[in-house]
């Protein structure tokens, strides 16, 4: 852990964050398997430190969009957790009324412009709300998350050299998990280092570790600065484990179980709670404390959402388009 300008505050509320993302996971396993979240699931336990540190660092101008693996980063950028289930159940009071489903997560309000379910669909998104950000003359950046199977993708490779050649405020974060879907990295990729790849676009690559909090906070601090310099985008390379599967009900079989266990040994979570202990005096009933405040709270936000009307059928051809001249001309 990095313990550059941490305090005992600022440690608490990455905890306590990191703490909601992997109660919300959880439970969005048990609604699963529940039959009350219909549509497919890709969870992120073991992947906290990744967003909650990079989003710790943003402000509210600031922009984010994020993957299929999403449930995470909108969470970190602050969505409100009742919401995020009420869409995961296909409730009205859902982040899109319940109508997009667990990859397709939005809150403009939260600079959360959206998880996209297509495999690097969001990166040319980012290089455009980091345009409009520069047209409009707004000191923001956008953070995109995507994972490393991403980056074998046509768009992948556009997007960064776009943003490299117009200096675009974009921070290219990679959530590097080892697997694309069910392939490990090396079996479809030639190169170990994702980061070396940014310097065929002329710009920053960085590898840190991405289940050490502190030490992806100061990774995505400093490169954030160095776009709001006007000094272009930076590629971040976050090597981090899912502890479960792809998705829905995959075991993980593929993997072997001598990594799964290095990797679960390095929770992020936990690391983190022993550094605060060791380096912070917060003391195990703290710890606890913060661990049972953020389960009400998870469990509050998934009652609250359970609670709310399912999504209308009306409302099925609402939100489609942005104005009713584009309606009209659609026609």
């Amino acid at each position: 852990m990095q313990a550059a300008d941490c305090s005992a505050d600022l440690a608490r509320t990455l905890y306590s964050r990191m703490l909601e993302i992997r109660y919300f996971e959880d439970e969005v396993q048990r609604l699963f398997f529940r039959g009350l979240v219909r549509a497919t699931t890709h969870l992120c336990q073991g992947q906290e430190a990744v967003t909650v540190g990079a989003c710790s660092v943003l402000g509210a101008a600031d922009t984010m969009v994020c993957t299929y693996r999403g449930h995470g980063a909108v969470l970190a950028r602050g969505v409100s957790p009742a919401a995020a289930f009420a869409e995961l159940m296909g409730r009205s009071t859902g982040l899109c009324r319940g109508k997009g489903g667990s990859m397709h997560l939005m809150d403009v309000t939260a600079g959360a412009y959206g998880s996209f379910a297509i495999v690097g669909a969001g990166l040319p998104v980012a290089n455009g709300l980091a345009w409009a950000a520069r047209y409009a003359r707004a000191d923001s950046v956008c953070v995109a998350f995507f994972g490393d199977g991403a980056t074998n993708i046509g768009a992948f490779h556009e997007a960064l050299n776009l943003a490299a050649v117009w200096r675009l405020p974009v921070l290219f974060i990679c959530e590097n998990n080892l697997y694309g879907e069910y392939s490990p990295m090396r079996a479809t990729t030639p190169i170990d280092r994702l980061a070396d790849r940014a310097v065929s676009y002329g710009m920053p690559g960085e590898q840190v570790d991405g289940n050490d909090v502190l030490a992806v906070r100061s990774s995505v601090e400093a490169a954030a600065a160095r776009s709001r310099a006007g000094e272009g985008p930076s590629l971040i390379e976050a090597l981090t484990y899912r502890h479960g599967g792809h998705s829905r009900g995959d075991a993980g079989k593929y993997r072997p179980e001598e990594e799964v266990a290095a990797w679960l040994a390095r929770d992020p979570i936990e690391a983190f709670g022993r550094w605060m202990s060791a380096e912070l005096d917060v003391g195990d009933g703290d710890l606890a404390g913060l661990r049972d405040a953020a389960q009400r709270r998870i469990l509050a936000a998934r009652d609250e959402a359970a609670e709310a009307p399912a999504a209308a059928a009306g409302d099925l051809h609402t939100d489609l388009y942005a104005s009713t001249e584009v309606r009209s001309w659609a026609r």
